[in-house]
């Protein structure tokens, strides 16, 4: 099997493929999986620069987009590429590119395509109809969740010949580790600890686990709460809410931004992971969890519940209910799920092993299938 990636969000100028693997991890964790099933995979990144490499059985190409204003010209500068050797199926990251898809189909109208969904938008109205004209040339789309796939639909943008993957958009390389190690390195104590990690807005939603925490800590004195966020626009607002409580001013720690291999000892450190998420295309700071063997409490939408299985690890509760959350976090503060149990969830499902396979087993259905393009 010949499957190659494409990504056309283009590399910021003057940064290296090796700086470029650090930044955005993705870009090479998913080819690899995908290799270490026996497909061999070929990345085409858009750039600035024009540069061939190989790395962990991968074969990467970085080509110049300069000059290339259009979607059309990006398109037909791929499809020179793809002529050069062309794959059984071609991966696009991200809906957003469709209009390139359109222009790949109708030159290379007998190569699979299929574009993985990357948190996108769906387009405004007033250009839907164009829309619509270019996804009827895509053979499949890969959302976290199938339902994720809905808001398209209801937008009339997909052809009922569409075929939707449920694979998550990446997964994570954290491992379980001590628990007293991990506590005494982040300085953090509770029992249970519980340990948010997101930004401090309205779609993570902070006030309502805040009060879902106080109802914990209200039956569970020892309970802790750290935040660990990066932007926050609802900060003042979480200050007031935890100042002005005595339930949460002693047990709420404002921790902030902190390295990204930090996250991995606080999740490590943690008891529970809590999320207020409203909406997510995926879950990054779930998956870190869950890579860890931590215990996750999050809102019930669909992308969470893909993650664990449909509440099979942790707790799912509505969004927006805090009455929910606490009675969540207070049913797992008494009956804490087993480390092994999740970590085994993580590795069966969520692992880049198992993403691997998944998309092995996309890319096999999409070669070996009849074209049914609308």
């Amino acid at each position: 099997m010949r499957v190659t990636q494409l990504n056309l969000h283009t590399a910021p100028a003057g940064v290296s493929p090796a700086e470029l693997f650090v930044r955005w991890p993705s870009l090479a964790d998913i080819p690899e999986a995908v290799a270490e099933g026996g497909a061999r995979v070929t990345v085409l990144q858009a750039a600035h620069d024009e540069a061939r490499f190989s790395r962990h059985g991968v074969d990467y190409h970085f080509f110049p987009v300069g000059g290339l204003a259009t979607a059309h010209a990006r398109a037909r500068r791929v499809v020179e590429l793809l002529r050069t050797g062309v794959p059984d199926v071609l991966h696009i990251h991200s809906l957003a590119c469709a209009e390139e898809a359109y222009v790949i189909a109708q030159a290379m109208p007998s190569l699979p395509l299929v574009l993985q969904d990357h948190a996108d938008r769906v387009p405004a109205w007033w250009r839907r109809p164009a829309w619509r004209r270019w996804l009827r040339s895509v053979d499949a789309v890969a959302f976290t969740a199938p339902s994720l796939a809905q808001r398209f639909d209801v937008a009339g943008l997909f052809p009922p010949t569409m075929r939707v993957f449920a694979i998550p958009e990446s997964s994570c390389r954290f491992t379980p580790g001590s628990r007293e190690i991990a506590r005494e390195a982040a300085g953090a104590s509770g029992a249970p600890l519980v340990v948010w990690v997101g930004h401090l807005n309205e779609n993570k939603d902070p006030l309502t686990v805040l009060e879902g925490f106080a109802r914990l800590a209200a039956r569970v004195p020892a309970a802790r709460l750290c935040l660990l966020f990066g932007s926050a626009p609802l900060r003042e607002s979480v200050q007031a809410r935890v100042d002005g409580d005595d339930l949460l001013r002693d047990r709420v720690s404002l921790v902030g931004p902190v390295p990204h291999a930090a996250v991995e000892t606080w999740m490590r450190a943690a008891d529970i992971y809590v999320s207020g998420s409203h909406a997510e295309s995926c879950g990054f700071a779930l998956l870190e969890a869950l890579a860890c063997g931590t215990a996750p409490v999050v809102t019930d939408i669909p992308s969470f519940r893909e993650l664990t299985g449909n509440g099979a690890v942790g707790r799912l509760y509505p969004v927006a209910d805090a009455a929910r959350c606490g009675d969540a976090l207070l049913s797992l503060a008494r009956s804490p799920s087993p480390r092994e149990l999740i970590r085994d969830h993580f590795q069966s499902h969520l692992s880049f092993r198992a993403l691997g396979r998944r998309w092995a087993s996309a890319y096999a259905q999409l070669a070996s299938a009849e074209p049914v393009r609308a």
